[in-house]
């Protein structure tokens, strides 16, 4: 099984703002999304602080948050990146499989990725990631580069909404509109 350490903080600050914008669009009666814990198994507690210093994981996670948006089931994972090159062996196949199942069940799946470096947040839908994920089981490239994402869905700071996402959402659902075939009569 998988260990945990000290590298266990990783993504943390990314973490608190999109905890601090769900408390916000909580409060707001904008949405609930909750983060999804991860189960640990203790190895080693440092007797001092108490603190675990180490850990294997119970069972594979799916994504890192799960919730409700205006009654639209939502599910995304975040990520950190701090150069324009995105590895995808940062994402597990379980991962995709899981957000592919809950898009498939009318969900709205997607990563948020927030490229360190340039300080800017980019909302990857499913869709899109899909591209990128089936290139590389395909043979090709193991990463996409900044230059290769869509505009549109790079995320700016906006008025107290550290991570504003329902944003994203909207252009989304936005955009799912406008991909569907015309109606048969």
């Amino acid at each position: 099984m998988p260990t945990w350490n000290s590298r266990g903080l990783r993504g943390s600050l990314l973490e608190e703002m999109i905890n601090m914008t769900n408390e916000k669009y909580r409060d707001n009666g904008l949405a609930l999304i909750q983060k999804v814990p991860t189960p640990i198994t203790p190895i080693t507690i440092d007797k001092e602080t108490r603190h675990i210093t180490l850990a294997y994981f119970d069972q594979k996670s799916t994504v890192d948050y799960i919730g409700a948006v205006q009654g639209l089931p939502v599910c995304f994972d975040a990520k950190e990146c701090a150069v324009d090159l995105f590895t995808l062996q940062k994402i597990h196949p379980h991962q995709v499989q899981f957000m592919r199942d809950f898009d498939r069940q009318g969900g709205i799946a997607f990563f948020l990725i927030y490229f360190t470096a340039r300080d800017i947040m980019y909302y990857m839908r499913i869709h899109e990631f899909d591209v990128f994920w089936d290139r590389m089981e395909h043979g090709g490239r193991k990463s996409f580069r900044y230059e290769e994402l869509n505009d549109r869905y790079f995320m700016k700071h906006k008025g107290g909404q550290i991570v504003p996402y329902l944003d994203m959402i909207q252009l989304d659902l936005d955009d799912r509109e406008l991909e569907l075939p015309p109606a048969r009569n």
